[in-house]
């Protein structure tokens, strides 16, 4: 058989990164493989409790209804993160709710007919199966784009002129979720961006047993110090006469999640009633799902790259917005309040700890669902103050970009 010529290699060697010792196809043992799988798993909560958060008040529910809500965004996200890295592009991406959707999703909580609804939970309820609705509706966009070939069509004309400000945009444009939530309880989240520049970067090649500890496991050593002295300040009283505010974003105790989870609870379809369907809120999440598309091909591109793979052909692109597609109309279906996209911090995990073993983010996904049945345990984790995770989002936005 003859030997390729040069200018046949649609990706040479050297285009991709080095010094990865476990890269896309190459699993670390099984210990250090669960412990950067529980990294993942802590990054992800950041996200898949803030939109709740932020959503489900504004729809009328109370604590209860948000960790459900919570409960049904990990859960979901686990589905497709296995369905994701098994059968779509199969790099090491986690898909998680996005903050795209969060803007048409406003605007069908303040629809007049849902608003006008004077039970909180009642409204709560028509309102979610509104969104679910609108989300399945949606989903189709992708599901045709991907699965008919189109965008990997489309995607053939994207340059590495193109591609690259898109990335980096991705990257830098979700500052707004790092330094300002940050600046909202600096006692905190300082020292926990501090304290995780230093020892991801800085002292990332410290070893012990020949294992570069601290590169890949600064993360989850990060959060347990920085959590454990927000404990130590909340249990202290440096709180007591702050305003409501500083107390939400410093406080460990205000996040109400604990005491309403129920010990178990699998979230099934169609668990808050039928879906209904309404022309113009579909259209308006339509308008998510294309940004969606567009944010998730930027992360697909920087997760190859940071997991040592070659750049996902246009087939490849494809299949993975078609499954991406698939994922939305599960959200919709299970009602997690939000569609999904490419975790970004995610993909800057990988950067950040140099490992893109793929079956790290199944150990992940595992995880995730495991968590989501166990209502108590995953509130647990949860509960950790959102500025903890801004600045690590500081960090990890960074590095994508």
């Amino acid at each position: 058989m003859a030997e390729a010529k040069p200018e046949e290699i649609s990706h040479p060697p050297m285009e991709q990164l080095q010094g990865f010792e476990y890269c896309i196809d190459s699993n670390p043992p099984w210990g250090e493989a669960i412990i950067l799988a529980f990294q993942h798993y802590i990054l992800a909560l950041g996200t898949a409790v803030m939109i709740p958060a932020v959503l489900v008040p504004m729809m009328g529910g109370d604590d209860g209804d948000r960790v459900r809500v919570v409960q049904t965004l990990l859960f979901v996200t686990g589905i497709n993160t296995l369905l994701q890295s098994l059968f779509g592009t199969r790099l090491p991406t986690v898909i998680g709710g996005s903050y795209a959707f969060v803007i048409p999703i406003v605007a069908i909580i303040q629809d007049s007919s849902l608003a006008a609804i004077p039970d909180g939970h009642e409204r709560f309820l028509e309102t979610m199966r509104a969104i679910q609705g609108a989300l399945i509706v949606s989903s189709s966009i992708q599901i045709i784009l991907g699965y008919s070939q189109l965008w990997g069509i489309f995607s053939r004309f994207f340059s590495p002129v193109g591609m690259a400000p898109v990335v980096a945009l991705l990257g830098f444009g979700l500052f707004e979720r790092g330094f300002p939530v940050v600046g909202r309880c600096v006692e905190v989240g300082l020292p926990m961006l501090i304290l995780f520049v230093v020892l991801s970067q800085y002292l990332k090649n410290v070893q012990i047993k020949d294992i570069p500890i601290l590169e890949r496991f600064s993360l989850f050593i990060c959060i347990a110090l920085v959590w454990a002295y927000a404990q130590i300040l909340t249990s202290g009283g440096a709180y007591k006469n702050s305003t409501e505010v500083t107390q939400i974003n410093c406080r460990t105790d205000r996040a109400n999640l604990i005491s309403s989870a129920p010990w178990l609870k699998i979230p099934y379809p169609l668990q808050w009633g039928a879906p209904t369907f309404n022309a113009g809120q579909s259209f308006g999440m339509v308008s998510a799902v294309l940004v969606s598309l567009i944010e998730s091909t930027a992360s697909y591109k920087a997760a190859a790259r940071l997991a040592s793979a070659t750049p996902p052909p246009a087939h490849i692109l494809s299949r993975g917005i078609g499954w991406q597609g698939i994922g939305i109309l599960l959200d919709g279906l299970f009602g997690t309040g939000t569609g999904s996209t490419v975790s970004v911090e995610n993909v800057g995990l990988l950067g950040s700890t140099r490992i893109g073993s793929r079956r790290v983010i199944q150990i992940c996904a595992g995880f995730m669902i495991f968590f989501s049945m166990l209502g108590k345990f995953g509130a647990l984790f949860a509960s950790i103050p959102f500025t903890i995770f801004a600045a690590v989002y500081c960090v990890l936005f960074g590095l994508v970009g």
